[in-house]
């Protein structure tokens, strides 16, 4: 059994649906390379499902990673993550999950500054992680479904992002 707290987290200003997604600079990572990609660039080819999460490696990126794995993504929609790893950690995380997407490392954190979703680790002066959320973006990055975690740890309801994957 895994020992851990439950944190509520506090309030938070993400993008709403609706809302504009900010845009991104930041090396982006497959099982085989990483370069610097922007999310306009993503998004120019269709949708995206932007994934905010834990360090590469810890339960809760592992778990969500798992879950849309074998759950699908449909195709046509690209799935992308972001996190505080450093591209050598996402890397290896893409290989031994099997998951099929692509990773984007931001490790000072200023992408989850962008989007209001900074947590800082207890018990770890100065770091901070991405608080989990989902954002369903289209083709001009207008948030067209949004989950973000009210507490740590705190999983997306899988049925209600299937059917917003559906509803494109």
């Amino acid at each position: 059994m895994v020992d851990f707290d439950v944190v509520d987290l506090p309030d938070h200003d993400a993008p709403a649906t609706g809302d504009t997604a900010p845009d991104f600079t930041r090396p982006l990572v497959n099982d085989e390379f990483w370069e610097d990609a922007s999310l306009s660039d993503l998004t120019d080819d269709g949708p995206v499902l932007l994934v905010f999460h834990t360090m590469a490696g810890a339960f809760p990126a592992t778990y969500v990673w798992n879950e849309l794995r074998d759950r699908g993504v449909p195709e046509d929609v690209q799935a992308v993550g972001v996190s505080i790893s450093s591209p050598y950690e996402h890397k290896a995380f893409l290989e031994e999950r099997d998951v099929d997407a692509r990773l984007f490392s931001d490790p000072a954190a200023d992408v989850a500054a962008d989007y209001d979703l900074e947590h800082d680790l207890d018990g770890m002066a100065g770091v901070t992680e991405h608080r989990p959320a989902v954002f369903l973006l289209d083709e001009e990055r207008t948030v067209q479904y949004r989950w973000v975690a009210a507490e740590w740890p705190d999983f997306p309801d899988y049925e209600e992002l299937a059917d917003a994957l559906a509803g494109l």
